[in-house]
């Protein structure tokens, strides 16, 4: 089912063309108000009671797993997408002369632990070139193999939208015995996906983009049989009988259940986790899979009068419905993002691609001004 446009609930002039999600998502007026409420909370810091320093934290947890279709106890709150893969990293274990495969062009976040990780373990961080075709899955397991220690891959590709299959990844990795790392920040709240189908060791999102959260709120999934595992650092959260704090002098050796001894320090945020429970209310009212059919819509609009302006976009059946890379044959001028933002529409350009990432507050007519406002400068 399409939704009807959602821009009410979003603090945007009528002038704006913001279709750039995938950059940073507005703030819901609800996460606005969240947020507020919270600042205010601070001033009397009498009202904040220790049991406040759990409530929150294990709604959002509950929350994330409901979006994500997974059990709470998988779920770390974390501060970042590198924050979660710097816990995969330190859990994964690699052997000397194995492969971490991630994809070509990939975000920085999910290349640089693994180089760190393969420098240390005496492997070989492996780009997997991008096809010709667009058929990201297809690339990935022509080269995972018994060789294979890690993927480290999006759900799609950040730049222009190139779907990765991960359950047939998945699936591949898991028969040559190699770990699966999903970075979701560019999909995880637009693009359904079923954990139980996919099977990662440790899926990350940032909550800033497609979660619609505040910046610096992040999650991370733990599959169980890393869930006792090696966190990055010892805060005293995550510490079993925490609950107690007449008793956090008798130091104890054993965690609190499930993925929490992977939570970042002052995980119960009492800004940030109410803004972010905010969001995710709003994402589950909505359903993601009535967002994904929604926001494809649009993509298509904007895939078509792309096409109709000689630029190149990736095939429908490669592509996520929510993100889209318009590619012009010998690239953009510099500034063509600026000459856009002049006319209040707002892009991004990554790679050789502009990016267009449209969500609920958009409409036909803003993508008819993005193409309007593009027709000249390509």
């Amino acid at each position: 089912m399409t939704l009807s446009s959602q821009r009410h609930l979003f603090d945007l002039p009528d002038d704006v063309t913001w279709i750039n999600c995938a950059y940073m998502s507005p703030q819901l007026r609800s996460v606005s108000d969240a947020g507020q409420q919270a600042v205010l909370r601070k001033a009397r810091p009498w009202n904040v009671r220790p049991e406040d320093f759990f409530t929150d934290s294990e709604t959002l947890r509950n929350l994330f797993a409901e979006l994500l279709g997974a059990d709470a106890d998988g779920v770390a709150l974390v501060p970042s997408a590198s924050y979660g893969l710097a816990v995969a990293a330190a859990n994964v274990p690699v052997r000397v002369g194995q492969r971490l495969l991630v994809l070509a062009e990939e975000f920085p976040s999910n290349v640089y632990p693994w180089r760190e990780l393969a420098e240390r373990a005496g492997a070989q961080v492996v780009g997997v070139r991008r096809p010709e075709d667009g058929d990201w899955t297809r690339a990935l397991l022509e080269e995972l193999d018994e060789r294979t220690a890690l993927v480290a891959v999006p759900h799609c590709h950040w730049t222009d939208g190139g779907l990765v299959d991960l359950a047939r990844v998945g699936e591949r990795a898991r028969e040559v015995g190699a770990a699966l790392a999903v970075d979701a920040t560019q999909s995880l709240g637009a693009l359904p996906l079923d954990v139980a189908e996919v099977r990662p060791d440790f899926l990350v999102a940032a909550g800033y983009k497609w979660l619609m959260g505040p910046y610096s709120q992040g999650y991370l999934y733990v599959a169980p049989k890393y869930r006792e595992g090696r966190p990055i650092e010892h805060n005293w959260l995550m510490r079993g009988g925490s609950e107690d704090f007449s008793r956090l002098v008798d130091y104890r050796d054993d965690f609190q259940p499930g993925a929490r001894r992977f939570d970042v320090g002052e995980r119960s945020n009492f800004v940030l986790v109410p803004m972010a429970l905010a969001a995710l209310r709003q994402l589950l009212a909505w359903g993601v899979h009535d967002t994904q059919e929604t926001l494809r819509g649009l993509t298509e609009r904007v895939a078509k009068g792309a096409r109709a302006l000689g630029l190149e976009v990736p095939p429908e059946s490669l592509r996520a419905g929510h993100l889209i890379g318009l590619k012009r044959p010998g690239g953009y001028a510099p500034d063509v993002a600026t000459k856009l933002a002049a006319r209040k529409v707002y892009v991004s350009v990554r790679g050789d691609s502009i990016r267009v990432s449209p969500h609920l507050y958009n409409t036909a007519e803003d993508v008819d001004r993005l193409l309007e406002a593009l027709a000249p400068l390509v």
